[in-house]
């Protein structure tokens, strides 16, 4: 019988692949730089295999984040422990649209931006104008009430 994936087994690996796709790097080549073959990775990333404590720390080296950044976000119920001495509920984070073409090439082209100035000025235009639609979208559905 099959034996499911451990929820934070899922969580890690999820992070990890989307570590991977940010940087642009296949499954393959990720592999060749641990010398694991593009199947282990994929069987990491999807949650099948538990990752170790010293290969998670070499990831982190070749994906050039903190440890923590595997562990960063995690829902409360991924442990059947439950959430413990968590602050409780927080908003899930959606990593769907991070492993879309469009959200990695707009990420891509704004860290190409070699001015800080200039990307700190983009990301206040765009947290502008997603705060103007929030609003937009608020007055919208009220008036249909």
């Amino acid at each position: 019988m099959a034996k499911n994936p451990n929820p934070v087994d899922i969580h890690v690996g999820g992070r990890m692949r989307l570590r991977r796709t940010l940087l642009g790097y296949s499954q393959e080549k990720l592999g060749n730089a641990v010398g694991l073959t593009f199947q282990q990775i994929q069987k990491y990333e999807r949650g099948a295999n538990r990752i170790g404590a010293g290969r998670l720390y070499q990831f982190s080296q070749i994906l050039d984040i903190p440890v923590s950044f595997f562990y960063d976000d995690m829902p409360g119920d991924a442990s059947p422990h439950g959430p413990g001495l968590s602050e409780g509920d927080r908003e899930p984070f959606d990593q769907e649209h991070f492993t879309q073409r469009e959200t990695l090439k707009l990420i891509r082209a704004y860290y190409s931006i070699g001015n800080p100035e200039i990307r700190r000025r983009i990301y206040e235009l765009t947290r502008s104008v997603a705060e103007i639609d929030d609003e937009l979208t608020s007055m919208a559905e009220l008036a249909t009430d």
